[in-house]
């Protein structure tokens, strides 16, 4: 399912999305297949799945310790195109991966446009819907919106607290898919409280755009996630994810990953 469709379906169902996250190759990449299926069947309605990068300029140390560990056992952009492409055939929920735009431009031979293009290809052929780029801004990000667009894929594009509204008005124009917005000026992290001037973002936000509105950075409660839902389109839950899986192997991560997102979905 694309991402437009899993958001007017959740539209007329009156429900917000979950998107758990979860770092590829984490514990390894034998269980990123399964993983993917384990979050579906516990209520995850988009799934957001990290590549993991050597510079992860947006992540917090939760999830910054999740990509070394998934790149000391191996996991590559391809590695874990392929470990999405296994399970595609089981997939009802989109999956939107979540990557730097290093790894995107050294996607094959050749120069930017060519290594876009070749990732887009490969993205669409694994079964994702969507890609991230949170360290490309929306005034350079023509050539990955046009790669995208021509395999039938959205590039989702951030919006953040410190963002005027002239460049609001311009992620809202450009985004696909959804807008990611980013409820603190700073990185990715479970935290206690959520920020007070969140709920006004979010709404000044869906005052420019008809286009969903999803949350993330910080959440990590049953309870904030609620509050998120109350004002958002829906809620991104990573480092709490990653935190309650602790370090599992096989089934136990699996057991306990699906556990923690059957837990959000009662709430949000």
């Amino acid at each position: 399912m694309d991402l437009p469709a899993a958001f007017e379906r959740l539209r007329g169902a009156g429900r917000k999305a979950l998107i758990p996250f979860i770092m590829a190759g984490d514990p390894d990449l034998r269980t990123t297949g399964p993983l993917l299926l384990a979050l579906q069947e516990a209520g995850a309605d988009v799934i957001e799945v990290g590549i993991p990068f050597s510079d992860p300029l947006a992540d917090g140390p939760v999830i910054q310790a999740a990509s070394s560990r998934a790149l000391a056992r191996g996991a590559t952009p391809p590695r874990v195109l392929d470990a999405v492409a296994s399970v595609r055939g089981q997939l009802r929920v989109p999956v939107v991966a979540l990557t730097y735009w290093n790894p995107v431009l050294s996607f094959g031979p050749g120069g930017a446009p060519e290594a876009v293009r070749a990732f887009a290809r490969s993205a669409r052929t694994s079964g994702l819907a969507g890609v991230i780029v949170p360290d490309l801004p929306v005034e350079e990000s023509l050539l990955l919106r046009r790669s995208t667009s021509a395999e039938r894929l959205c590039a989702v594009l951030l919006a953040a607290p410190t963002s005027p509204p002239a460049r609001l008005r311009m992620i809202a124009r450009a985004a696909q898919g959804f807008i990611y917005y980013v409820s603190v000026a700073g990185t990715t992290g479970a935290r206690r409280e959520l920020p007070p001037g969140l709920v006004h973002g979010v709404r000044q936000l869906k005052l420019l755009t008809t286009k969903p509105v999803c949350v993330g950075f910080g959440i990590s409660t049953s309870a904030q996630a609620a509050a998120v839902a109350r004002v958002a389109d829906g809620v991104i839950v990573g480092s709490a994810l990653i935190q309650a899986m602790a370090l599992a192997r096989g089934r136990a991560a699996l057991r306990r990953a699906a556990a923690f997102v059957a837990r959000l979905r009662k709430a949000v």
